[in-house]
């Protein structure tokens, strides 16, 4: 019984801003699954900024997309056929096959998750690697010290708005996040958990961050870069750590960005800068899963996500990812998935 699914294909590479153009989608028949394989209908999608690097035919920590072919994320689905002694049909499973209706996966590339009392969407957002991101960056790459004043950018989006939480729960005595626009600057605020918030739209963030925190700040978590490295390097204090994630401020750029013009103060200051990828430290994701799903039973941590229903907007919902849409993780929902 043959299988047809849509699916997301990236047909030419972007010029500066991706733009619906650049993808299409593409119907085809799914072939039938093999011995040690599933047949998985795909229930939601993961949206992740890191897909705008992957657009470039350049090397990375994850393959570019190939032209004329589905692009891939993260997704969880339901198992609809199985060959595998380790998943049955009705699993619910995490994998890396995402952006199509429906996808053969190998039993051991998939993650078979328990949602009693969670979403299955829960593990792409809070349960998955933008929490985790957020937990190790600040309990282990940038470790915060009861009492320590935390910086977050982009923390309206999926990694910022668990970040606050897990700042809490270290011991920080206040938390600031940087956003773009009032109603983002408002929601951190008296949503997400922060103490006060910087609008980077409204204005340079350097003296903004200094109003916020006259007294400087000992840990920030990067995931912007530019500007807002810059006004965080300044207003570290001597010892302070930073935890980088990411680059989205230097996403659409066809030539190299120059980098903060006071990359001095790192030696100055003694600070200390952590780079790192999620994906490194899979075997850390169950101990974030306990850790947060005892988090989210007593409220003290919460969902926050954007969702777009179905595959024929999928693309829309990327582009407005990078665009800055989305308040939290950004999901596309498929096959009128439960929320």
């Amino acid at each position: 019984m043959s299988t047809t699914s849509r699916e997301v294909h990236l047909v030419a590479r972007p010029a500066g801003v991706p733009s619906p153009a650049d993808f299409a989608i593409v119907e085809s028949v799914v072939p039938e699954p093999e011995p040690g394989q599933v047949l998985v209908r795909n229930d939601w999608m993961s949206v992740d900024p890191s897909m705008r690097g992957r657009m470039r035919d350049v090397p990375s920590y994850l393959p570019p997309f190939a032209l004329g072919a589905p692009l891939d994320g993260a997704a969880v689905g339901t198992v609809v056929r199985s060959r595998s002694r380790k998943l049955r049909e009705g699993d619910i499973v995490w994998h890396h096959h995402g952006w199509r209706d429906y996808a053969v996966v190998g039993a051991e590339e998939t993650h078979r998750l328990d949602t009693t009392g969670v979403s299955g969407s829960d593990y792409l957002g809070v349960l998955g690697m933008p929490g985790l991101t957020a937990y190790l960056a600040l309990s282990e790459f940038a470790p915060v010290h009861p009492g320590d004043v935390v910086f977050v950018s982009a923390a309206a989006g999926a990694v910022g708005v668990v970040a606050a939480r897990v700042a809490r729960h270290l011991g920080a005595a206040a938390v600031i996040g940087s956003a773009g626009g009032p109603d983002k600057a408002r929601r951190l605020v008296e949503q997400f958990g922060y103490d006060r918030a910087v609008d980077y739209k409204a204005g340079p963030v350097g003296p903004a961050l200094r109003a916020a925190a006259p007294g400087g700040i000992d840990v920030y978590l990067d995931s912007v870069g530019g500007d807002q490295l810059e006004a965080a390097l300044d207003a570290l204090r001597t010892g302070g750590r930073v935890a980088v994630c990411g680059s989205v401020s230097q996403a659409n750029a066809e030539k190299p960005v120059p980098g903060p013009a006071n990359l001095a103060l790192i030696t100055k200051k003694r600070l200390t800068l952590r780079g790192f990828i999620v994906l490194d430290h899979l075997e850390r994701w169950p101990e974030w899963i306990a850790l947060a799903r005892g988090w989210l039973e007593d409220g003290s941590l919460v969902s926050t996500t954007t969702v777009v229903d179905g595959l024929e907007n999928a693309v829309g919902a990327l582009l407005g990812m990078l665009s800055g849409a989305n308040v939290g993780k950004m999901l596309v929902r498929l096959h009128g998935a439960a929320a």
